[in-house]
């Protein structure tokens, strides 16, 4: 079963500092690095319909396509299959459960502070994992902002 999750961090950094230190390389596997130490995202161009892998060290992750790019507002993913040693994988019956789950990053800006907000859909098993986790992940990279 899908839910959900939403997550909002308040960060006194400039738009571009907080959207760089989410998609640039070092930023990425920074606060990555919390879910899964050694986490790292390939992808040709960061744009619309391009497709993007979110791999951990032994090249084992997720790949997904990238439905909206607004640089500096919003990034959205629709995740779409496994990756094994850097390869697609097809998608099998257990894949099919999550595949079409969205990530949605949203900076809104503010007066003093811009607001990142994560919405992402997630299996019942990983939901505990990613309440607890998250967040942490959020602090580390408004720690890198500022």
């Amino acid at each position: 079963m899908m839910i959900r999750l939403e997550f909002s961090v308040d960060i006194k950094a400039g738009k571009e500092a907080i959207w760089n230190a989410l998609w640039s390389d070092s930023g990425y596997r920074d606060w990555c690095g919390v879910f899964f130490e050694g986490s790292y995202v390939v992808t040709d161009d960061w744009k619309e319909g391009s497709t993007v892998m979110f791999l951990s060290p032994d090249q084992s992750g997720i790949y997904s396509t990238i439905e909206k790019h607004i640089p500096n507002k919003i990034m959205q993913f629709k995740h779409c299959g496994m990756v094994k040693k850097g390869e697609k994988q097809p998608v099998d019956e257990k894949t099919k459960e999550w595949a079409g789950a969205m990530e949605t990053y949203t900076l809104t800006e503010g007066q003093d502070v811009n607001t990142l907000t994560v919405e992402i859909d997630i299996m019942d098993e990983h939901l505990d994992f990613m309440k607890t986790t998250f967040p942490k992940a959020l602090e580390k990279l408004k720690d890198n902002c500022s």
